[in-house]
């Protein structure tokens, strides 16, 4: 298992005069009111605990510590927390005590005025529960992780524990398995194993959910399909391996009439060379990332799925590697796309907007209330961006402030770049209806962006390029170095929360 914990490691009580001992217990302070901790302010300074939102500190040195328990501090900071922080705060309270066997903490309750009892402690649950995740499974015989075996949470009276522990379990499940995906070396995960992935996925999640909330389903299109299909831009970017492509496309379907449609698509290349544009090793080095997005649309469903929303939802991930096999397309081929434009590729290592081309025309035909496509689709927005930051883009204001709403929720960063019209000429070809590229090496996000606009028409659309933060380089708080999850979270607040 990826997480170190499970959920049944948590229990919930509503009373803490009836939490039982444990090991350790939390203290969770706000910056201002660290007095009420019992502890010489030298001993604080000395330990560099300043109640800052996420930051713990042991406190072996106060009255209340024993032999038989030892007090954690977690700062709280001094603003209004925000989901995130109070992630983070949990987080890194299971790094501080994941060596104990047991753990008991106030975080949910201290946080309940600020984000309401439910958030609380799902936020609380789901950060403990990433910040437990570990991928192994490629090294030698390992030995067992130490971890905590029982965590007692406090919570107000009236907290929904159940459905906040289902959503947590849901989401961090979710994030957990879009992170074994992209940790997965390509060699281990072709296009038809993601594929493969997708199905276990939805079948676990139909599984664990509720066949009165809804239906689920899955199918996979074969080379033969996408031929059928004309789904040039796949089978293109296909042309050089030995490995068939595979279009997966999952669907929730909820029973009652759902408030809205939409479709998730998602940049599934498992590995990408560059194809005869051939990447620097540097450039290579980290590509098996870059079926990123479709990871997170798979992460994203099975979540939906066990969670069960009034919104009809579509998960389709555009799966293949790209390799520079003497079959490859060449530079200057021509591609025609599902809905019919054509495409003359003057870079073969522009290939994640091809198969994003065939997956968003197919998205548009059912006509949805919104199309979600995510990407790790360009150097230039880590360029602009960083690894923090993914790039937003759309056709439709409204779309883009939901977007922009579902990240503020989920605490992930997105930054809004424009689709300049002025742009469009360069990707004006002289023998088909467009070219795969800009004419220039200035704006490549913006001109992938108006390339990826040509297929949907006017459905609301938006794009997130994920190129930075779809890995983490360190284990800091809720992230463990390697695959991030990113994107998962915002999805789900977008469907689950839709207004």
């Amino acid at each position: 298992m990826p997480l170190s914990i499970s959920i049944e490691a948590f229990e919930v009580v509503t009373d803490r005069g009836d939490s039982p001992p444990t090991a350790a217990g939390d203290r969770p302070v706000r910056s201002d009111a660290l007095e009420t901790l019992g502890a010489a302010s030298n001993y604080l300074a000395a330990s560099g605990f300043d109640g800052s939102a996420g930051t713990t500190a042991l406190m072996a040195g106060i009255a209340e510590a024993s032999d038989d328990t030892l007090p954690i501090a977690v700062g709280l900071g001094s603003d209004e927390l925000a989901s995130a922080d109070l992630r983070t705060a949990a987080a890194n309270l299971w790094r501080s005590a994941s060596k104990l066997e047991s753990l008991t903490s106030a975080l949910a309750a201290a946080a309940a005025d600020d984000l309401g009892a439910d958030v609380a402690l799902s936020a609380v649950v789901e950060g403990m529960l990433l910040a437990s995740y570990r991928f192994d499974e490629h090294k030698g015989e390992q030995p067992q992780p130490e971890a905590i075996e029982r965590i007692v949470l406090l919570a107000p009276d009236g907290t929904d524990v159940e459905a906040a522990l289902s959503r947590a379990a849901a989401v961090a499940g979710g994030i957990a398995l879009t992170r074994d995906l992209v940790n997965q070396p390509a060699g281990a995960l072709t296009a038809t194993g993601l594929a493969d992935a997708a199905t276990a996925a939805i079948e676990a999640a139909i599984a664990d959910g509720d066949p009165a909330a809804g239906t689920a389903s899955v199918e996979v299109w074969d080379r033969e399909r996408l031929q059928a299909e004309r789904c040039g831009g796949m089978l293109g970017v296909n042309a050089g391996s030995t490995e068939p492509p595979a279009l997966v496309r999952m669907r929730w379907q909820p029973t009652a009439t759902p408030r809205a449609t939409v479709h998730l698509v998602g940049k599934g290349i498992t590995f990408d060379t560059g194809g005869l544009n051939l990447k620097t090793f540097e450039g290579m080095e980290w590509m098996k990332v870059d079926m990123g997005g479709a990871a997170a649309v798979i992460g994203a469903m099975s979540a939906i799925v066990r969670l069960a929303p009034d919104v009809a939802v579509t998960g389709i991930c555009c799966c293949t590697d790209n390799q520079p096999g003497p079959t490859a397309t060449k530079p200057g081929d021509v591609l025609c796309i599902r809905n019919g434009k054509t495409v003359e590729v003057l870079n073969t290592d522009a290939e994640g907007r091809l198969v994003l081309a065939d997956g968003l025309s197919l998205a548009v035909e059912e006509e949805p209330d919104l199309v979600v496509d995510l990407a790790t689709l360009t150097g230039a927005c880590l360029v602009a961006l960083g690894d923090k930051y993914a790039g937003l883009m759309g056709n439709d204001p409204a779309a883009i402030e939901r977007a922009q709403a579902a990240a503020r929720a989920a605490g992930e960063l997105l930054w809004h770049l424009p689709l300049p019209p002025e742009y469009r000429e360069q990707l004006d070809s002289p023998i088909a209806d467009l070219r795969n590229i800009g004419k220039n090496r200035y704006g490549g996000t913006l001109h992938a962006g108006l390339f990826l606009s040509e297929f949907v028409g006017d459905t609301p659309w938006v794009h997130l390029d994920i190129a930075g933060p779809v890995r983490a380089d360190a284990d800091v708080g809720e992230m463990s170095k390697g695959a991030s999850g990113f994107g998962v979270r915002t999805l789900v607040e977008l469907i689950c929360g839709w207004q």
